[in-house]
């Protein structure tokens, strides 16, 4: 193994790690061996210190977490504490949104008891009643739409209806819209009633105008009625009565 000799002192180059003002002889001999080792030490440590100590100051606007809880001021927690509730707020607003949007799209689209859905059976109804067959044409060539407007696209034309209820808690839907088939169009109306302590409509009347011809009831609760008191009549001493 190699070695340095000097007078009166034998060392190996890689133990030269003393200071050479308490060892002059050893800077003589070894030029090239490091005279202040314990200086790397002291200049990383105040590099890190200096890095902490110019640390980006956490506001509602820049902080990411990274910094722990325990390292920030006290108005560097205000700021996240700040930042985080608004954040909450943000989310329990988008949960309401969502809600409302999937409210409204059940109640009016895929209710059992929206406008679309007793118009869409409505519908289905007229194509297939041979009495409408027979004023407006083939049941699978009929269309059917909503009010008249500037848009020339019928799927973007409004069903006219209205939900209202009275004061003894019966809720009547009208519902109105055009059909048209290769024969000819025509006007359909429908009322329905949803009385007090019930969970479906029921319907009062449901018909098809086509100009120049009598009107078609589907629907006709008051004629029912009607036929069903005239069924309903009794016998007394011989007599029917109504």
């Amino acid at each position: 193994m190699n070695r340095v000799t000097a007078p009166g002192l034998r060392i190996r180059p890689t133990a030269l790690h003393y200071n050479p003002i308490a060892h002059p002889l050893l800077w003589l001999v070894a030029p090239n061996c490091p005279r202040y080792p314990s200086r790397h030490y002291a200049t990383q440590h105040q590099q890190s210190s200096t890095s902490e100590s110019r640390r980006r100051a956490v506001t509602p606007f820049n902080d990411d977490g990274h910094v722990p809880w325990t390292e920030l001021s006290a108005g560097e927690k205000t700021a996240r504490a700040a930042q985080q509730t608004f954040n909450f707020g943000m989310v329990i607003l988008g949960v309401l949104l969502t809600g409302g949007v999937g409210y409204v799209l059940y109640s009016e689209v895929f209710s059992p008891d929206s406008k679309t859905a007793y118009f869409n059976r409505a519908v289905d109804r007229i194509r297939t009643d041979p009495r409408c067959l027979e004023l407006l044409g083939d049941g699978k060539k009929i269309t059917a739409f909503g009010e008249e407007t500037y848009n020339k696209w019928r799927r973007a034309r409004p069903i006219a209806s209205t939900v209202t209820k009275d004061g003894q808690g019966n809720e009547d839907m009208m519902i109105q819209f055009n059909v048209q088939g290769p024969k000819g169009s025509g006007r359909v109306g429908m009322h329905l009633i949803k009385r007090a302590g019930q969970h479906e409509y029921e319907y009062k009347y449901f018909f098809v105008d086509v100009k120049g011809q009598q009107r078609i009831y589907l629907e006709n609760a008051d004629a029912s009625r009607e036929k069903e008191g005239e069924r309903k009549g009794f016998k007394l001493f011989g007599v029917k009565w109504s």
